[in-house]
């Protein structure tokens, strides 16, 4: 029986927490219902409580105050997803309800718990039940119950724990669409994997893991030793899968020298470590997905980032440090998150003043987005997501700079867009809020990519590599043809009647196919403006704005 838990023991809980997420990650992610490729709630939650296991090992703090502290912080930065924000949030309310304590007995604890879960409800502008929000709060009013007339903190755990069991077992009846598809809400089940390893290390039944001393170089360090020299193909792409099957990598590398260079293939027992420079990184994924699910995805432009370097002064200054925060020249500053070399060198022609690369399989952290904000030299940085799994990420970003932070959020990278030619430095902070918010909400993007998986959702039987076709969110259906989806496609754009299309072609798309899908929308809407450009974004065939 134990009564108290310390700052070495929160410790270790947090470190198996972050252990156990880890190893169950990929459970969680396949508990997700929509088929599309994502930055899946497994993924997300496993990197922000990993922010904060690093930032343990690192500090090693005295006290529970220091060490809910630590955790907290480098939660809220590290937030990723959804998911991740929201995790953050629980941790954040947690930590301010242990505030000054050297211990905590299961009153103090529970409430701190308690304390996490109204933080998280206030930080979601519309709170859905069925979700982690209902299994966290089932959860500590369990342990809140039995802390009234226990002393066992082991056993308040294990009360939260049945609680917030059975709150996810019924999170299929508060949610429609987990009930559609027969599955449990993903991120209320990570969280019991948290509780449940918490449990485990108090209990002494689980035992953090040292950080890895790899028996042979990291992957990273490998891609490290490349020359870039000649620039011969765009994208520098990264990714890990977790092998399942018997698929040799081989096959895999020899895939890869077929569409790119600088190919390094790690074949590390479960997983597999790859780096390419390629010109279709979605190619490279969507190969990658033969081979098991992706772990992590890192893509980055390199003809923009060796363009920076040749463009820049011999004198040029330092790059800044992390903390490092520009003196406002002006009033008004965007930062923007988008991935793709069209869509970033248009969102520079439209005067943005920080990108972020991301979206879609690649959310970015709240550091990340911070690290741009306090990077621009404005008085009030207008912050666009470009994706609604990065909204609550980016609004983080307020409570960690001098700077004011305004997120206008946009679900869309065409939103983002339209965002920025409606850009009006003349206008005061609320009239140009305004005309964000207003000019936003007129845009509908229609979205063409690939199932990841197969899934059975919204009444169609999907196969994984099937065409999808998506409209504001909303999935028109699952097609074996490019020709299928644009009949389909094509009858609900009618209903909006687009005086304006914009098509945005991806990585994967040649300039040939794109002009053969543009026509076919220009023949069917001859009355509106059609214009195609290339976006060069991973994921995505097409990317479609009707206004």
């Amino acid at each position: 029986m134990r009564e108290m838990i310390d700052g070495a023991s929160f410790t270790q809980m947090v470190l198996c927490a972050a252990d156990a997420l880890e190893s169950d990650k990929q459970r969680i992610n396949d508990l997700n219902v929509f088929p599309v490729p994502d930055g899946d709630t497994g993924t997300n939650m496993s990197l922000t409580l990993s922010a904060a296991a690093n930032e343990l090992r690192k500090k090693q703090p005295a006290t529970l105050t220091e060490a809910a502290d630590a955790a907290a912080g480098a939660m809220l930065r590290g937030a990723r997803g959804n998911s991740g924000v929201i995790l953050s949030l629980l941790f954040r309310g947690l930590s301010k309800g242990l505030k000054g304590l050297e211990t905590a007995n299961p009153i103090e604890f529970s409430a701190a718990m308690s304390r996490g879960v109204r933080a998280a409800y206030k930080a979601v502008m519309k709170p859905t039940e069925g979700t982690i929000l209902t299994v966290s709060r089932l959860a500590s009013a369990a342990a809140e119950e039995f802390a009234a007339d226990g002393s066992d903190i082991e056993l308040m755990l294990t009360r939260a724990i049945d609680a917030g069991r059975e709150a996810v077992a019924n999170t299929t009846e508060l949610n429609p669409v987990l009930k559609r598809a027969g599955v449990v809400d993903a991120g209320g089940e990570g969280y019991i994997v948290i509780l449940d390893a918490m449990l485990a290390s108090l209990e002494g039944r689980a035992v953090a893991k040292r950080e890895a001393e790899p028996a042979k170089p990291a992957a990273s360090n490998v891609f490290a030793e490349f020359d870039e020299g000649e620039i011969n193909f765009t994208y520098c792409t990264e990714f890990i899968v977790e092998k399942r099957g018997s698929k040799s990598p081989m096959i895999l590398r020899e895939f890869l020298e077929g569409i790119g260079d600088c190919v390094v293939v790690v074949d590390d027992d479960e997983i597999i470590k790859t780096h390419v420079h390629t010109n279709e990184p979605g190619r490279a994924l969507t190969e990658a997905l033969t081979y098991g699910d992706l772990a992590t995805v890192k893509i980055e432009n390199m003809r923009i980032q060796h363009t920076e370097q040749v463009n820049a002064a011999p004198a040029a200054e330092p790059e800044p440090e992390e903390d490092f925060i520009a003196p406002a020249e002006k009033k008004y500053g965007v930062v923007s998150v988008c991935a793709g070399e069209g869509f970033e060198k248009l969102f520079r022609e439209l005067g943005v003043d920080g990108l972020v690369s991301g979206g879609q399989t690649m959310n970015p952290s709240t550091e990340d987005i911070l690290r741009e904000v306090n990077r621009t030299p404005a008085e009030i940085v207008y912050v666009l997501p470009n994706n609604k799994n990065i909204i609550m990420a980016a609004q983080q970003c307020a409570r960690l700079t001098e700077k004011k932070v305004v997120v206008i959020p946009t679900r869309t990278v065409p939103q983002g867009i339209t965002a920025m030619l409606n850009m009006d430095p003349a206008l005061d902070e609320e009239e140009l809020t305004e005309v964000f918010n207003d000019v936003i909400s007129g845009v509908h993007t229609a979205l063409v990519t690939y199932a990841a998986r197969d899934s059975e959702f919204a009444g169609y039987d999907i196969k994984a590599g099937q065409y999808l076709a998506l409209l504001d969110g909303a999935l028109i259906g699952s097609f074996a043809t490019l020709d299928e989806l644009l009949e389909q496609l094509g009858g609900a754009l009618d209903e909006l009647s687009p005086e304006f299309l914009s098509v945005y072609y991806g990585s994967d798309v040649t300039e040939e196919e794109a002009l053969g899908f543009s026509n076919v929308l220009e023949a069917r809407f001859p009355d509106a403006e059609l214009t195609l450009l290339s976006g060069g974004q991973p994921v995505y065939y097409y990317m479609i704005s009707a206004e």
